[in-house]
């Protein structure tokens, strides 16, 4: 019986680290997918700076002819 438990023990420790592999495989992907959408917001901001700024050249450059 004491080889059982021994086993029982040791597929119970397997287990947790399984589960807690699994766990932090799980937020790694969310910490993953949270950036991704922050950059794609991040991405589109910097473009419409770019316009802005293209149009504000473009303006000075009018301004100064």
């Amino acid at each position: 019986m004491a080889k059982k438990d021994r086993l029982t023990r040791v597929a119970v420790k397997i287990g947790k680290a399984i589960g807690r592999a699994d766990r932090k495989a799980h937020q790694v992907a969310k910490a993953g997918l949270a950036a991704k959408e922050e950059l794609e917001v991040i991405s589109k901001q910097v473009e419409a700076l770019k316009r802005q700024l293209q149009k504000t050249t473009k303006r000075l450059k009018t301004a100064f002819r």
